[in-house]
């Protein structure tokens, strides 16, 4: 259990972390902002319900899991982008929620299936 958080920490760190400053290093003008839309509204998303829903396998190890993506986005983008801006924090907190609600209906599917 301890490899896969190390290996879900890893590829948070990638999609939150590097991603961002993908964007802000090696896209330039217009197509940047497209790459930011991409970013904010279907890979991140994307990302937390998928890693809400391995944690949701295991959820009494892996729950943290959900958080750590959200906090890891919020440094990612308070680093690359501007420092405090506050709509980040609203990001961040859709995508814990949409981590936790897809941790949650996980496990429910879990229990439903050992029944």
């Amino acid at each position: 259990m301890k490899q896969s958080i190390i290996l879900w920490m890893a590829a948070s760190s990638v999609v939150m972390l590097a991603f961002p400053w993908l964007a802000v290093t090696f896209v330039k003008g217009d197509a940047g902002m497209a790459a930011c839309f991409l970013l904010f509204f279907a890979v991140n998303p994307l990302y937390s319900v998928i890693i809400g829903a391995f944690a949701g396998k295991d959820l009494r190890y892996l729950w943290s899991l959900p958080v750590i993506s959200a906090a890891l986005f919020l440094i990612g983008t308070w680093i690359f982008f501007d420092m405090g801006e506050t709509a980040f924090i609203l990001y961040a907190a859709v995508y814990l929620a949409l981590g936790i609600a897809a941790m949650l209906i996980s496990t429910l599917f879990k229990k439903k299936m050992q029944k």
